[in-house]
């Protein structure tokens, strides 16, 4: 597709002329966005049914080095001015963060344009007034590249598991976090060690606060929990902790079990209500989300009548998540020229999320504790006075350097923390070394 200048009226729905195409971002993603809409012009055309023209693409320096070049013409600051004109059929979003992309977003909307956006963070906080502003303009919002990268997992959600009921999501959307995990764990790195080796590779960013604190993930949590549960589900009500305290101990303690660390983004049914949350975890080795190595994902869907389903593949880069871009486009230009726009995003259940002191969940416990008799037994019943049963537990070294590993059975998060907290304050126990949850049942 060789770069077009506008010319001639807005192309109408069905009659083949070409629809315009606005990018917004010419950064790794929307430089690859703008490679592909160039390299395959031709297939485009032929799947979505009439040929598609980059009109315009919207940057903050117009001297700014990119990995495309582009005609001076197509480049403009004023991306405002950009996103309303009558030209543009199709915005594409992928500045990312709240502000400029949200007023950006509904200007496009509202002017007749529809929207394809990468944009995580803002579909979990204000997704609703998007979804609204597309519902009352008759045009779609498609956002595909905003969890997982490439991985088609949003549309299965929302349309192939639509006659489903989804009973619960589970998965690896951080692919720095992952890194950094599976370093630990594959190399005995530490923390910092792992993270300055992922910052050197250009996984993580000079800031990785986003990333290490869980951030992204939650963002991504809301987006998953809103879509398989029919419910508004914002990063507000996703509950929080990140990697920065996960130790080498950690790391070794999940290996003697036959379990590794994780941080995975869970999303389940209970009760009737949503439960949503994004912490470190020890899974077991046969769990297919432990086989998941570098910066991949992958997210584990639960259904009860598809069972089991997996979807894996690269999370984040340019080139994967333009992928994912351009597969929304052509299904948002489908409806352009047929004259139709998808159904808005169902929120008909309205379910409840659980605060996490209800979440039912699993714990791994380390204690320095003093060996001399009755210790064990102590710590069975400040467990047992909170409602919490043990699973297991085992004893590591002896006499000032003994150590006790008590896994539970499921509990209330509020009961297993409240026996953390009892123990931190028993006279046996010198210290509490660790605390992560456990998800899945060992062979």
């Amino acid at each position: 597709m060789a770069y077009q200048t506008p010319e001639g009226d807005k192309p109408g729905p069905g009659t083949g002329r070409p629809l315009g195409i606005a990018v917004l971002g010419c950064g790794s993603v929307g430089s690859q966005v703008v490679r592909l809409l160039e390299e395959q012009s031709g297939d485009l055309a032929a799947r979505i049914g009439a040929p598609v023209r980059l009109v315009g693409v919207a940057v903050r320096r117009l001297d700014a080095p990119r990995e495309v070049d582009l005609p001076a013409e197509l480049l403009t600051t004023d991306a405002q001015a950009l996103v309303t004109r009558d030209d543009v059929d199709v915005v594409i979003e992928v500045i990312g963060g709240i502000e400029p992309a949200r007023s950006l977003i509904l200007a496009a909307l509202e002017s007749g344009a529809s929207v394809v956006t990468a944009n995580k963070a803002l579909l979990a906080e204000d997704g609703a007034t998007l979804f609204e502003a597309a519902e009352k303009a008759g045009r779609d919002l498609y956002y595909e590249a905003a969890v997982a990268g490439a991985i088609p997992i949003l549309r299965p959600l929302r349309d192939s598991l639509a006659g489903d009921k989804v009973t619960r999501v589970m998965g690896i959307v951080n692919g720095t976090t992952n890194y950094i995990l599976d370093k630990m764990d594959t190399h005995g790195s530490g923390f910092d060690e792992a993270l300055a080796e992922a910052q050197e590779l250009g996984y993580a960013e000079a800031d990785p606060t986003a990333d290490v604190d869980g951030f992204d993930a939650a963002a991504k949590c809301a987006i998953l929990a809103s879509l398989a549960f029919h419910s508004r589900v914002t990063a507000a009500d996703v509950h929080r902790e990140g990697i920065a305290d996960v130790t080498a101990t950690d790391v070794a303690s999940a290996k003697a079990m036959g379990s590794v660390v994780k941080l995975l983004a869970i999303t389940e049914l209970k009760d009737g209500a949503v439960s949503a949350r994004v912490h470190p975890v020890m899974i077991p080795r046969h769990h297919p989300l432990a086989s998941v190595r570098d910066a991949f994902n992958a997210v584990f869907v639960e259904s009860e009548a598809a069972g089991q389903l997996m979807f894996y593949g690269r999370g984040a880069g340019g080139a994967p998540t333009a992928s994912a871009v351009l597969g929304d486009l052509v299904s948002v230009a489908r409806n352009l020229v047929a004259g139709s726009s998808s159904a808005p995003a169902s929120t008909y259940a309205d379910r409840a999320v659980l605060p996490m002191g209800e979440t039912v969940t699993r714990y791994h416990v380390s204690l320095d504790v003093a060996d001399r008799a009755g210790v064990l037994a102590a710590v069975a019943t400040a467990f047992a006075e909170q409602g919490v049963s043990i699973q297991t537990v085992r004893q590591e070294g002896r006499d000032d350097d003994a150590q006790l590993v008590v896994v539970s059975h499921e509990a209330t998060d509020a009961q297993l923390s409240a026996t953390v907290d009892h123990l931190r304050g028993m006279e046996i126990v010198r210290d509490v070394t660790s605390v992560m949850r456990v998800e899945g049942e060992h062979e």
